[in-house]
């Protein structure tokens, strides 16, 4: 097992990558604890909840709803919940945001834990704070920052996940690896096929690295003014693919990264040989680099970003392999980008 301490203005937060579910009650219990749950992971991961009830919610993004928040005040109205009370969110991004958005509002804030149970979740969504849901039809339009007490990472529940599930979750490994850590992207290019198939030493420093990276980070810049912008890498065109196409969230932003890749190159910033390594892992992984999309609804999408500054969007750029630099671009310019996507 590896831990990891992030100490931050909302709150310090323990990260365990390679404990088990059924140890929670080791690092984080309450008199009273629920759990919020979706019924996938609740049938298969019922028997090793922390003893409470269990709050069931949609699954998948359908969960990232107020509605599902209101049903969750509603039950822990009913279960008396104080401050000092545990809600736990057990399963993948979807999950973990809205349980940590329940819990960062409700009573103004209760204790929280978060049991990442997808590679996307336990690599990336489920560390650093961010929670929210969605409206409008507009991801994480409606949110907070604010800390869970603990992440736990079995990285045990992974193995039943599909391949497509995994590759989710390593499109965001590549992402840190890409902005600041090189000597994780080198391992990345070596031993893509042991992660993947989910070897232990192979998959828990994956995890690891991509956390100690995205940790860094909001140490130094929690509420995103400068250098947590660079943990969006790939994403604001990868959010404008995935909404205009449906595509799954790795799948979206590992179209991004590429994007950006090129981009990166076309204005100078980086080489060809390092951007064709990025394309290349990407590739190597089962991840697309390229996808035909309606250029009109993928800008509006980005006029809707939350990044975007007037007539120009913060943009995430890579220098180099381990090296990302945020500019200002305009979306004139994005949509030369959006119209090259295929």
């Amino acid at each position: 097992m590896r831990r990891i301490t992030l100490e931050a203005k909302s709150g310090c937060c323990e990260i365990l990558v390679g404990e088990r579910l059924e140890n929670l009650r080791d690092y984080a219990s309450a008199p009273k604890v629920a759990a919020v749950t979706d019924s996938n992971v609740k049938h298969l991961l019922a028997p090793r909840f922390p003893k409470g009830e269990i709050i069931e919610v949609p699954v998948g993004e359908k969960a990232k709803a107020l509605e599902t928040v209101s049903m969750i005040y509603e039950r822990l109205l009913s279960l008396e919940f104080e401050r000092g009370s545990l809600l736990v969110g057990i399963g993948g991004g979807a999950v973990c945001d809205v349980a940590g958005f329940a819990a960062a509002t409700y009573l103004r804030g209760i204790r929280t834990a978060l049991v990442p149970t997808t590679l996307l979740a336990q690599a990336d969504a489920a560390v650093g704070g961010k929670n929210g849901v969605n409206f409008k039809g507009y991801k994480n339009l409606v949110g907070t920052i604010r800390q869970p007490e603990l992440v736990l990472c079995d990285l045990d529940t992974l193995s039943g996940l599909p391949k497509s599930e995994l590759r989710n979750g390593f499109s965001e490994i590549v992402k840190s690896a890409a902005i600041a850590d090189a000597s994780l992207f080198s391992y990345l290019e070596d031993h893509h096929a042991e992660a993947m198939a989910l070897k232990r030493t192979a998959i828990e420093k994956c995890v690891h690295g991509a956390l100690a990276v995205k940790v860094k980070v909001v140490q130094e810049d929690e509420n995103e003014s400068g250098e947590r912008r660079k943990l969006n890498f790939g994403h604001t065109l990868g959010h404008a693919v995935e909404k205009v196409t449906g595509r799954p969230h790795g799948e979206s932003i590992s179209i991004g990264m590429a994007a950006a890749a090129r981009l990166s190159v076309a204005r100078g910033r980086l080489s060809e040989k390092d951007a064709g390594r990025l394309l290349s892992l990407l590739e190597k992984m089962g991840l697309p680099t390229s996808a035909g999309v309606d250029a009109s609804s993928a800008l509006d999408a980005i006029r809707k970003d939350k990044k975007r500054q007037e007539e120009g969007i913060n943009f995430v750029l890579l220098e180099g392999i381990g090296k990302a630099v945020v500019e200002k671009v305009s979306l004139s310019e994005l949509e030369a980008v959006v119209n090259d996507l295929h």
